[in-house]
Parts: C-alpha cells; sequence; structure tokens
C-alpha cells in the first residue's frame, strides 16, 4: 500500500498553462511531461519539492505547495531516468541507434560555372548546361538529421556547430550545401506542420546533453517560418547554456536576405 506523507510538491495549474515546455528539460528528476499540450507532473514520487522549474514558466503556471502526497523516491528516479535514457537508443522511427552515423564529407570543389543551374520561369524549367555536367558531392556529415530522430548524445553534436534548418530552406536555396552545410552538423524541422512543443523539448535536450559550439537557424521568410528562431531562443533559454546563435532568412526565390 502506497504510503502518503504532508511535503512539498510542485502542482500546475492548467489554466495558466500553455504547454511550452521549458519546464520539462529544467526538471533534472524527469517528474514532468507535456500531455495533451499541458505539463503534467507524471508521477509524485519523481519530484523533490525544490521548485527548480518554477523559475522556468513563463506563465507562472508552477507552484509549490504543502499537501499530502507520495514519499520523494530517490532510487525510482534513478531508474526512470536510466528508461529514459534507455529508450533514447531506440529511435522514434523504430529504428536502432546503430543507424545514427557519422562519416567522411566530400570535399565540395567550387569549379563548377554557374551556366550549370537550371532556370526557372514559374511556367517551365530551361536547363541551360549538358546534361553530363558534374555533380556536386554531398557535404552531409552524419545521419539522421531529422531533428525528431536525433539522439541528444548523438556523437557528431559533441563540439559541434550546429544548423538548424526549415525543411523548406534546402529546395529554395540552390548552394545550402556550400554555404550553410558544410562543417557544420545539421538538424531538421518545420515549425508550423511538425509538433512544435515537442521538438521545442528535444532541441532543450540537444543542448542540455552536449557541447554544442553554436547554433544557427536558416529559415524561409514566410511568418509562420519564424517560429523556428522563437524555438531555438526558447531552448538555449531551457539548457541554461551560453550558446551563439545567429539565424538566416532565405526568399521564397531563393535569394539570402539576411
Amino acid at each position: 500500500m502506497t504510503t502518503k506523507v504532508m511535503r512539498k510538491i510542485v502542482t500546475i495549474d492548467e489554466e495558466r498553462c500553455n504547454g511550452c515546455g521549458l519546464c520539462v528539460p529544467a526538471c533534472a528528476e524527469g517528474a514532468l511531461q507535456i500531455i495533451d499540450g499541458k505539463a503534467k507532473l507524471i508521477s509524485e514520487i519523481y519530484c523533490d519539492g525544490l521548485g527548480a522549474c518554477l523559475g522556468e514558466c513563463p506563465q507562472d503556471a508552477i507552484t509549490i505547495e504543502e499537501r499530502e502526497s507520495e514519499e520523494f523516491d530517490e532510487e525510482a528516479v534513478e531508474q526512470h531516468l536510466h528508461e529514459e535514457m534507455h529508450a533514447e537508443e531506440q529511435l522514434p522511427c523504430g529504428c536502432p541507434s546503430a543507424t545514427v552515423t557519422q562519416f567522411e564529407r566530400q570535399e565540395v570543389h567550387s569549379g563548377c560555372p554557374s551556366a550549370n543551374v537550371a532556370r526557372f520561369t514559374g511556367e517551365e524549367a530551361t536547363e541551360t548546361a549538358p546534361a553530363q555536367a558534374a555533380r556536386q558531392p554531398s557535404t552531409l556529415g552524419h545521419w539522421p538529421v531529422q531533428l525528431t530522430l536525433v539522439p541528444p548524445t548523438a556523437p557528431f553534436l559533441q563540439g559541434a556547430d550546429v544548423v538548424l534548418a526549415a525543411d523548406c530552406v534546402p529546395f529554395a536555396y540552390p548552394e545550402f550545401h556550400r554555404d550553410f552545410l558544410k562543417d557544420h552538423a545539421l538538424l531538421v524541422a518545420c515549425p508550423k506542420l511538425d509538433d512544435f512543443q515537442a521538438h521545442l523539448s528535444k532541441l532543450a535536450n540537444v543542448l542540455r546533453h552536449s557541447d554544442v559550439k553554436s547554433l544557427s537557424v536558416v529559415h524561409m521568410e514566410v511568418p509562420c517560418c519564424s517560429g523556428l528562431v522563437h524555438m531555438a531562443e526558447q531552448a538555449i533559454g531551457a539548457s541554461g547554456k551560453d550558446i551563439p546563435f545567429s539565424e538566416v532568412t532565405v526568399g521564397v526565390r531563393g535569394n539570402l536576405m539576411s
């Protein structure tokens, strides 16, 4: 039978909580999760009642109260954290963590003439170079690249300058490999179509558990894409680290705007 005692423990006002997720990485015991768009205390035994998460909530939705609850169980916390780390070994797509790969980048040569680029008028595409024109090699140095699939402890993140790119950027900007990807680790996400809060929590965990040197966000000019910038800024704040940050905006016609 579970023994309950009077002690201090967090409580969450769901009316105030907007599900931003900043409290989740702030809880070292893993007692909080975003469920159905709200922060939840998943188990009383994981909460030590010290309130490290309080200062991270921009809505002041988390408070400490003294009430009857299950006792804090440090051994259960260690087991819980161990299980969470073990879960990272299985990627969300069902692939084993062995699919996380780091490989040698191919050297990029900039000798190809600009005439090799196909020109688009909006109605038709006309190639102005022979079909046999030399292809530019990939500068991608690792796999996977989707933020959801990348483990926070992936070796290619250690000591890396990281580019967080919106899904559409590599399609709009033809020199993406040359100008942004070379010598950088890549994370890809969409702030409009993906789960923003899940991505925010994941990115914060990535920044907390890896020795990232810098973070650059490359996004499209469309308004919804600026959410990627807000995500990155919030994740850096939640990580508790001072990580150099920059952003680049790409126009829908493939031009650099900033």
